[in-house]
């Protein structure tokens, strides 16, 4: 298939990892975040690891927006969901995800209306069919997913669609990387930067990582040989003595992002004073929501919201994960008590979760196949 076999390629592959292994120092052990949890799934589904030399050690990071989400902005949606006149709509990937009071499928098995869809725009137009009920989109994501909720949020408007609102859980990735920076837990070598986030951001926000952290960051695509050749982009950053923003994935990621999205963004949605990240805690200047301009489409204005704070399970580590401090099968409950159909955390239901990640793809164990690199 073009544009994926070529970067497929075995050959190539080894290529890159003979590469990789030759610049590393002698006795020098090399950490690197993959923030997104793409780049994770691609990682342990291709098994990349065995291609790296022991000293290369990949963990982590926060980029997976289901993972995020804390316990209690699930119960809250679920307390809107079960107010008779309202019809929740989600996309699946929350359907399943734990909350203190249950799952949102829990909510719907009681009585609750929540409805799947795969766009904001598919719940404008349960709104237009349902003019009689309160339709509420349940809004997560970095910044890669934000621009589409603000535009239905302003179609919305146009239309004068009243009884739509969003529930806005859209967080933003740099206070994450900077959290996670200055948090003590973390000692890390470079990252490699969000694809997807990136082609609406662009690559200039990440420049204080370079410049006030000393930390390269390579913006990766999410095939095979995108990881492998942005790990050595790292590499070669730091044999030459670089600390810089590059961009790996320049084939789909403009330098200065989509213009037209963040125009949008702006004009929609503002920056929250702080919010909550499951296993980062309240960050400032984190989350979206909705400008006063919009005010009338904010579920969180229009209904009452309990906002209650909710601990996760004691057994469940999915905070330490997410900030790249445990791989998931350290984990006590791991493919034991949390699995897919079990979930105990989010990192085991999101398609983007590291714990997800290694259950599928048999990542049981920390040994890798280092025949594969020494082929």
């Amino acid at each position: 298939m073009r544009f994926v076999d070529e970067f497929r390629d075995a050959e190539q592959a080894r290529a890159l990892a003979a590469r990789i292994a030759a610049r590393c120092e002698p006795g020098r052990v090399y950490k690197f975040m993959e923030v997104c949890g793409g780049h994770t799934h691609t990682i342990y589904q291709h098994g990349l690891e065995d291609y790296l030399p022991e000293q290369v050690q990949l963990v982590h990071g926060p980029g997976c927006p289901v993972c995020v989400i804390p316990m209690g902005r699930v119960d809250d949606a679920i307390a809107i969901a079960r107010r008779p006149e309202v019809i929740l709509t989600s996309f699946g990937d929350m359907m399943r995800v734990p909350g203190g009071d249950g799952s949102f499928l829990d909510a719907k098995a009681a009585g609750a209306d929540i409805r799947m869809v795969y766009s904001p725009l598919d719940a404008l137009k349960i709104a237009r069919q349902n003019p009689g009920r309160q339709v509420v989109f349940m809004a997560i994501g970095f910044e890669t997913t934000a621009p589409s909720t603000a535009v239905t949020v302003q179609r919305a408007k146009a239309e004068g669609l009243a009884n739509f609102s969003v529930f806005c859980n859209h967080v933003t990735i740099i206070p994450a990387i900077k959290a996670i920076l200055d948090s003590p837990d973390q000692r890390l070598d470079g990252f490699l930067g969000p694809g997807h986030v990136s082609t609406v951001i662009g690559c200039e926000p990440y420049r204080f990582i370079a410049e006030h952290y000393r930390k390269p960051l390579v913006v990766a695509g999410f095939e095979p040989l995108d990881i492998l050749h942005s790990i050595d982009m790292l590499l070669a950053q730091l044999g030459d003595g670089r600390c810089e923003v590059e961009n790996q994935y320049s084939r789909v990621v403009p330098w200065d992002g989509n213009v037209t999205a963040l125009k949008v963004l702006a004009d929609v949605l503002e920056l929250r004073p702080f919010f909550e990240w499951r296993g980062l805690g309240f960050i400032s200047h984190s989350a979206l929501k909705l400008t006063e301009a919009y005010a009338d489409f904010d579920a969180e204005r229009r209904f009452d919201v309990p906002g209650v704070r909710v601990a996760d399970p004691q057994s469940c580590q999915c905070g330490e994960v997410l900030k790249g401090v445990l791989k998931p099968w350290e984990c006590k409950v791991f493919g034991t008590a949390c699995t897919p159909e079990t979930p105990i955390g989010t990192c085991m239901v999101s398609p983007e979760g590291a714990c997800a990640a290694y259950y599928n793809f048999g990542r049981f164990r920390r040994q890798r196949l280092l025949q594969v690199s020494a082929r």
